[in-house]
């Protein structure tokens, strides 16, 4: 029947904003489509300043920076800072690494020119050319270099152009990578290797660089994977990863590159891997996400707690895919009783089902609803369609309110 359907005018109803569309003589079931509105007037938005450009999230002054408790507790709160997009962040991770550590080398396809996001911008200019450096177009050669460069005792900085083109190198990372300490006996090890990987929706970036991978490697033991949702974030968890002694992937969502940006100590340091953080307190349900996601899912928050007065939302930044911090979740969802879980790729053998399964077996008895999920659907990631396809702040916002009145 679907295939059946005047694609054209389900394309022009989907275009109106949902005010024009409720006139219609339609049924009322064929009208609430909020995610495909782009009018922010209609329910449940109303008005409410959506993205990144709004979120209270971001530590965007020094005062902000300075209270938070993490960076306290690395000592660099009361330091110089430097207001920085994730971009300019992930760059000075790089020159730290880079500066502290003589065997640290950085590559990838068009690196040495500052790379086609610009994240390695200036490094090649100021640690040379044998250090940052080019590489041909094959990401199942890179990640072969980077574990033998690593297995030689070198920290590699291997960079996959767009995580979408990782599959290329599967095989390397799945079988060796993650294996190679395994199989010696831990006589060798290849810990020194971080692959970076742009990923992640852009709004025009088509099924070939919009994708969301993390799940594939969340399935295999022996790597870590990250995924930062800030400036801040991203430099501390990326300096983690790099000198963490274990094989990481760190998947950077590209949207974030630009467009968010915090007043980030431009000293030295790392935040902690495989532990989640509560960035914002609640009582009634707990909403889970990663990455980009979270900004979506903020909205979400504030527009239940507008519609529904005393209602609190506990939101919580899982931050590392593997392994994640099961712990905070569970206390979260044992005193909330509720589980809401967000992220961009398909819904289907998603991360969520596997911290859904987790958290059910753990908290079974405390449960006041089903566990929810809001994920990206289960096709390729389209072009034109992408607004429908992303697990946008009002599908959030219907899945929490779901859970809420269950």
């Amino acid at each position: 029947m679907l295939l059946r359907l005047p694609l054209p005018r389900v394309m022009l109803l989907a275009g109106r904003p949902y005010s024009s569309i409720s006139r219609l003589a339609l049924p009322r079931q064929q009208c609430r489509s909020y995610s495909a509105s782009v009018d922010s007037s209609v329910e449940p938005i109303r008005g409410l300043d959506l993205g990144v450009a709004h979120s209270k999230l971001l530590l965007r002054t020094v005062a902000a920076m300075r209270g938070n408790a993490e960076l306290q507790a690395q000592g660099v709160s009361e330091g110089d800072s430097k207001k920085m997009n994730m971009c300019q962040a992930i760059n000075d991770a790089m020159r730290h690494t880079l500066a502290t550590d003589d065997t640290a080398v950085v590559f990838g396809e068009d690196v040495a020119f500052g790379g086609v996001f610009r994240c390695s911008v200036g490094l090649a200019e100021e640690f040379g050319n044998e250090r940052i450096f080019n590489t041909p177009l094959t990401e199942q050669g890179i990640a072969g270099f980077a574990i033998g460069m690593a297995a030689m005792g070198h920290t590699a900085v291997a960079e996959i152009q767009f995580a979408d083109y990782i599959f290329p190198a599967f095989d390397q990372i799945v079988n060796e990578a993650a294996k190679y300490r395994y199989r010696s006996g831990n006589e060798f090890n290849v810990g020194g290797l971080t692959i970076r990987a742009p990923c992640a929706a852009v709004g025009h970036g088509g099924h070939y660089h919009s994708q969301s991978p993390e799940a594939f490697f969340a399935h295999v033991p022996g790597i870590k994977v990250v995924v930062p949702r800030s400036p801040i974030q991203a430099k501390g968890l990326l300096l983690a990863a790099i000198r963490d002694p274990n094989p990481t992937l760190f998947f950077e969502p590209k949207m974030l590159y630009r467009s968010a940006a915090e007043q980030v100590p431009t000293d030295d340091y790392v935040l902690p891997l495989s532990k989640a953080e509560i960035v914002r307190p609640g009582k009634d349900v707990t909403v889970v996400g990663y990455g980009a996601q979270i900004y979506a899912l903020e909205n979400a928050i504030q527009m239940i707690e507008r519609d529904m007065p005393g209602v609190t939302c506990e939101l919580i930044d899982l931050r590392t895919i593997l392994p994640y911090d099961a712990d905070t979740v569970a206390e979260s969802v044992a005193k909330t009783g509720r589980l809401v879980v967000a992220h961009e790729a398909p819904r289907t053998q998603g991360f969520a089902a596997e911290l859904a399964a987790e958290i059910q077996e753990r908290c079974f008895l405390r449960l006041e609803s089903p566990i929810e999920r809001v994920c990206g659907l289960f096709v390729p990631h389209p072009l034109v369609f992408e607004r429908f396809y992303m697990p946008c702040a009002v599908r959030s916002y219907e899945a929490i309110r779901r859970s809420l009145e269950y």
